[in-house]
């Protein structure tokens, strides 16, 4: 039996970073959203015990240093049911944009298991591995909207938000989220470290004001670092975006529009004035249909 998993992007639509942590993360505060931008991934059981993942992007690492297999690894680790598997990864999102791809992908893989294995992993056991993963895959178990604290594992979730065309620009470079950290790290230090946790924001009941204003402290050192990615910003507010932003710690810039039109014109015009970039056009994707979205496709 074999099984079809989408795996949603996210853009952050706000994130706050405070302080560095005694685990060697950072005490944040974000805000999550899935978009409709997904890769595609398909799940196959294999009698022999080998577990083994293919991609149709040559860049993309196949071994144990990417996430999917990671995953399949800690579900064997209490799961030796658990055996054999081919993955087969169809990129679609960019890598190292900050729209979250590889996390995306192993939440996927994770959900595309348990359905294989007929549902025999318990959900605690899925999200113990997720978080274990990574600070926001655990997020890509629920998908829609939800703030996070700590280090991002922790889910406050928030109801959907009403629909917005999005538009995504991603330039030909990358971003490292391990230097963009090391850069804000310097910038936290001469400023003095902000050890203040707003209560407020877990008591968060909706993200709509994150629709038209919010703020990522990235924006400051990978800015300066890569100008062109501010005049991508400058450039979606000029065509008329209600708002853009870095999401993440780059590269990817997004933008939001109040309706499909406007969205599609801008796009237009921005593919003739941007050189060496891709543009997306999706919208924000709401919990229930991802959840529905998940759900993996027999065949």
């Amino acid at each position: 039996m074999s099984v079809r998993v989408l795996a949603y992007a996210k853009i952050n639509l706000h994130l706050k970073v405070l302080f560095p942590r005694p685990d060697g993360y950072h005490e944040i505060r974000t805000v999550f959203q899935t978009i409709g931008l997904a890769d595609e991934l398909f799940l196959r059981r294999r009698p022999d015990g080998v577990v083994r993942l293919e991609c149709d992007d040559p860049a993309l690492p196949v071994d144990e240093s990417n996430l999917c297999l990671q995953a399949v690894r800690r579900l064997q680790e209490r799961h030796p049911a658990v055996a054999g598997l081919d993955i087969r990864l169809q990129k679609r999102i960019p890598a190292q944009a900050g729209l979250g791809g590889g996390s995306a992908d192993a939440a996927a893989v994770l959900a595309g298991v348990h359905h294989l294995w007929a549902g025999g992993i318990p959900a605690g056991d899925l999200v113990d591995i997720a978080t274990a993963l990574g600070a926001d895959v655990s997020f890509f178990l629920h998908g829609g909207t939800a703030a996070g604290v700590g280090r991002g594992e922790e889910l406050i979730l928030l109801p959907d938000l009403p629909p917005r065309p999005v538009l995504i620009v991603c330039p030909a470079q990358s971003v490292s989220t391990s230097w963009a950290y090391g850069r804000l790290n310097f910038i936290l230090t001469k400023a003095g470290y902000n050890t203040k946790i707003p209560p407020s924001f877990r008591g968060l009941s909706s993200a709509e004001v994150f629709l038209d204003d919010g703020e990522n402290d990235f924006e400051s050192v990978v800015f300066s670092e890569f100008p062109g990615l501010k005049t991508i910003k400058h450039a979606l507010l000029e065509v008329g975006a209600s708002r853009a932003m870095l999401s993440g710690s780059g590269s990817a810039v997004f933008g939001l529009f109040t309706d499909e039109d406007h969205c599609q014109q801008a796009a237009k015009h921005l593919q003739g004035r941007l050189s060496l970039v891709r543009i997306f056009r999706t919208n924000l994707f709401p919990r229930r249909e991802y959840h529905q979205r998940l759900r993996p496709w027999v065949f």
